[in-house]
């Protein structure tokens, strides 16, 4: 992807310790432009703190961090500029969030979607695909699965490109359509 046809909207899924956040990193990076990254995820405790800690490390000055555990679409639209690319990492943290303080899910999930098509600038979204395993075993695991497999659908439908990392290993599901010549 060149910095001339960076779709506005890109999906990476993957499953746990895939690669899919060193990929979008690594994506957003190669483009040249001032790196936004909005984080999800509370450090709940050591291990995340421990986690978040790695991956704030591994990202250079290039990047601004702002942290935003359940106002997606407004942080998108208060942070995204022309001249910048923002990374949301992740998505799947984010509907946790949602869900554990309650909201409306449903409502979240699409006024972030209405979100997409008013960014000025592009937007890079990291997600787990939690859907290719065992069905969970209670009723809240399982109503994650599915809300998570909803939401993921209605990015995906809403991005212009779509990656899946397994193994480290991108595979391109879905890719930015080429102008007519």
């Amino acid at each position: 992807m060149t910095a001339s046809n960076q779709p506005p909207v890109t999906l990476v899924l993957g499953g746990a310790r895939s690669g899919k956040s060193t990929y979008a990193e690594a994506l957003v990076e190669s483009w040249p432009r001032p790196c936004v990254y909005l984080a999800t995820a509370t450090a709940g405790d050591d291990e995340m703190a421990e986690r978040i800690a790695h991956h704030r490390a591994r990202r250079g000055p290039r990047w601004r961090t702002h942290e935003e555990p359940l106002d997606l679409a407004g942080a998108l639209l208060a942070q995204s500029q022309a001249d910048n690319v923002i990374l949301v990492d992740c998505l799947t943290f984010w509907l946790s969030n949602v869900l554990f303080a309650d909201l409306d899910v449903n409502n979240h999930c699409e006024q972030l979607v209405a979100a997409l098509p008013r960014l000025p600038g592009p937007v890079v979204f990291v997600s787990n695909e939690v859907g290719l395993g065992i069905v969970p075993d209670n009723a809240l695991a399982r109503r994650f699965r599915d809300e998570a497999g909803r939401l993921n659908q209605a990015v995906a439908a809403a991005a212009q490109s779509v990656v899946f990392i397994a193994a480290g290993l991108p595979l391109i599901l879905k890719e930015p359509r080429k102008p007519a010549t």
